[in-house]
């Protein structure tokens, strides 16, 4: 669903008809990668739309600008994206470093928030009044360095007025707080509404009592989304996801064919935490660019030609460009203050956006993953610029 649900990508289609088809294969088991399904269907779908532009004649900016999805549009799966459409913003953001750009290559992408398609999607917190200077909030999410406890103590604190010093965020299974999984980039939607829907007791109380006094109380919270369509449901409204995020990045290249910068506009609804959101991104990247040009497992007869982490192609630090984060905020109506997910789409442009780069550059389209590009060390990139490598 993934991969057909977002083949059209931040665009609005007036026709569509998309086939999907698993296959199964005898190669080794595997996971869900970041962004599950995306990021190869935007892939084909950016580099197709600038072969069209060169086909037609067509201004490559301005061409996905006035295609791009806005508020009242239908997605590929016939959900109307009511409101919270930011790929326009995302577009705009980068417009003018692109037309100033010799090389440059831009992609759009758009994400799901949430594992939707009928499925529900909940998230529960509870906050204990432990003392006068303790409060303890939990919740279910699995913190892997992404800020989802961040998440939930600054909307705590933003709720109350409680002084995040005396905030003690938990994750313990004894307190028996369900989250389903840490996937979808459905964290911060679902734990932020949960802590929402927590302080509303708390607030009441706060307004005659003070912690000393609601020392032993317990508040629990919930958001719970179980109205999404499954699919091939005959429904009136479908509703295949609650939210969806956009972004729009921009590669381009030096004189000699290197990627110089990755500037990426990324539409998070609302921006909880800058750093956090700068380096979710960052780290995105650089899987998306690992995936473009580098990254590879080599099978020979059913089995891997080599186990080492080494030889996988993941780039090192030095073999990646200058990042420039763009935050945009366009207000979903449903995620905490507007925001949504961006866990994954950071890694859905960026295939694009390499290939057509490089098309700008040798005028060669790349059909297939990874794409051999040359890379230049921050060493030799210092060096160049007149400074000690």
């Amino acid at each position: 669903e993934r991969s057909a649900g977002h083949a059209t990508g931040a665009y609005a289609f007036p026709v569509t008809d998309i086939e999907s088809t698993a296959v199964y294969t005898n190669n080794l088991p595997c996971g869900a990668m970041r962004g599950f399904g995306v990021n190869q269907t935007a892939f084909a779908l950016e580099s197709c739309i600038d072969d069209l532009c060169e086909q037609g004649g067509f201004d490559r900016w301005q061409f996905r600008y006035d295609n791009a999805l806005d508020d009242g549009d239908m997605t590929a799966t016939g959900q109307i994206i009511e409101a919270g459409a930011g790929a326009k913003a995302t577009l705009l953001a980068v417009k003018d470093e692109f037309y100033k750009a010799k090389y440059a290559g831009l992609a759009c992408g758009i994400k799901n928030t949430g594992v939707g398609n009928g499925m529900p999607d909940s998230s529960q917190a509870s906050i204990t009044i432990v003392s006068a200077d303790k409060v303890i909030i939990d919740h279910g999410w699995t913190e892997m360095g992404q800020g989802v406890h961040t998440v939930a103590l600054q909307t705590l604190c933003n709720e109350t007025g409680l002084d995040p010093n005396i905030v003690e965020v938990r994750v313990d299974t004894a307190s028996g707080q369900e989250s389903g999984m840490t996937t979808a980039s459905r964290a911060t939607s679902l734990v932020g509404n949960a802590v929402i829907d927590a302080c509303k007791l708390l607030k009441e109380d706060l307004q005659s009592h003070t912690l000393a006094d609601l020392v032993g109380k317990v508040y629990y919270g919930e958001w719970v989304v179980d109205w999404t369509t499954k699919p091939g449901a005959m429904v009136e409204k479908v509703y295949t996801h609650y939210s969806y995020s956009y972004a729009t990045q921009l590669v381009t290249l030096d004189d000699e064919g290197h990627i110089e910068k990755i500037t990426a506009a990324h539409d998070a609804g609302k921006i909880f935490n800058p750093t956090l959101f700068e380096g979710q991104l960052e780290g995105s990247i650089h899987m998306g660019l690992g995936y473009a040009i580098s990254e590879k497992l080599v099978l020979e007869e059913g089995q891997p030609k080599s186990t080492r982490l080494r030889d996988c192609g993941i780039l090192r630090a030095w073999e990646m460009p200058e990042m420039e984060i763009i935050g945009v905020e366009v207000p979903d109506p449903y995620g905490p203050y507007g925001a949504k997910g961006v866990g994954e789409i950071g890694l859905v442009p960026t295939a694009g956006a390499v290939a057509n780069a490089l098309y700008q550059f040798d005028k060669v389209r790349r059909y297939s993953l990874p794409m051999q590009v040359k890379k230049k060390s921050w060493r030799e990139k210092t060096k160049s610029n007149g400074k000690a490598g």
